[in-house]
């Protein structure tokens, strides 16, 4: 039975990504015979130039019905003036309310051979892999919230954190499946010390981490866990923790590669996840074809990973990546003198020719 990956390119360097991203696991397919097929639909400025909205249901409609959405990334100076509720962005938060994206996977893995890239030195990032987990639709930025009001005669505006059980457990759960693949090990990030969502959210994580026994757990408040990203990142394996927080450490902890054209992630919903590269849509070098896709080749291999359990066809993806960047292949984004500069084009037939 056929798979079905729903592509959603979106915009500036959007279509150049996912395209490179497609061919790799066309290869896979034919390698491993999967039995994918891919329906391309369209989201963000450029679907709100053809239909008046960045997500037109049809393109919400084809996510839902798909195995997984490959995703690229919307945006652009183009569209910065036009209604706030009509922007690209509102496209992927439209989809992970629809498709219930309620966790977000950012792996941060640094390859042997970008070790010199990295802000830090490199006896502190060699070995770096980390996956955090981040709850993505709780929390206090869908809270309820206040503009503005008066209160003893100043004004003044708040907004409500809150976390339920439910929320917490199925998070946790999460983490601790993922751990269990990895080295078994869980982090959870919390301010257990301040606040009463953490200090729910740490019981709530403790009891769930009792049924999984084989995976170690730690806590740690969130400010102890930014500075320990900086001075001693190998010590982490999986970080589980809410939204503002995870929002926060897994920006934190994607310069410690040294480049976010590198960086994939997966949002994880109890149906169709969507799989996208973290970085923007860079309108200023879209159509050049000097885009960096290793960030996206490497979200589809999450993909055959968490949605179509297909952890072979995804190491092999893996292992061509780190293949060719240790042959001494850079995108411009990386490139040095000394390395072989390559085009948006040229790594992707370098990696298909590894797979």
């Amino acid at each position: 039975m056929a798979k079905k990956i729903v592509v959603i390119p979106g915009d500036g360097i959007g279509e150049e990504i996912t395209a490179a991203a497609v061919e790799v696991l066309r290869k896979v397919d034919e390698k491993f015979g999967l039995g994918l097929s891919f329906e391309k639909h369209d989201a963000g400025g450029t679907a709100y130039d053809l239909y008046g909205t960045p997500l037109p249901q049809k393109t919400i409609d084809a996510a839902k019905a798909s195995d997984a959405v490959l995703f690229g990334a919307v945006g652009g100076d183009k569209w910065d003036k036009i209604d706030p509720a009509l922007r690209p962005e509102k496209a992927i938060l439209g989809l992970r309310k629809s498709l219930g994206l309620y966790a977000n996977l950012r792996p941060v893995r640094v390859f042997d051979a970008l070790v010199e890239y990295s802000p830090l030195r490199p006896e502190i990032v060699s070995g770096i892999d980390i996956v955090i987990v981040r709850e993505l639709i709780g929390g206090i930025y869908f809270g309820e919230k206040c503009e503005s009001e008066l209160k003893d005669g100043h004004e003044r505006a708040w907004d409500l954190e809150n976390y339920s059980v439910p929320e917490v457990v199925r998070i946790a759960r999460l983490a601790m499946e993922t751990a269990e693949k990895r080295k078994g090990r869980v982090t959870s990030v919390d301010k257990a010390n301040v606040l009463a969502t953490s200090r729910l959210w740490r019981r709530t994580v403790e009891k769930v981490g009792m049924d999984y026994p084989s995976v170690k757990l730690e806590h740690m408040y969130v400010d102890n866990c930014a500075m320990q990203l900086a001075l001693h990142p190998t010590n982490f394996d999986v970080i589980v923790t809410g939204n503002l927080f995870g929002d926060i450490l897994s920006d934190e902890a994607a310069v410690l590669g040294g480049s976010i054209g590198m960086m994939p992630s997966a949002s994880i919903g109890d149906g169709t996840s969507l799989y996208e590269p973290i970085h923007g849509s860079a309108p200023d070098i879209a159509g050049k074809g000097i885009a960096n896709p290793i960030g996206t080749i490497l979200s589809a291999a999450m993909l055959l990973r968490y949605s179509l359990n297909e952890e072979i066809a995804a190491e092999r993806i893996e292992k061509a990546v780190e293949k060719s960047l240790t042959d001494g292949y850079r995108t411009a984004d990386l490139w040095k003198d000394g390395f072989k500069k390559s085009n948006t084009t040229e790594i992707t037939k370098i990696i298909i020719d590894r797979i």
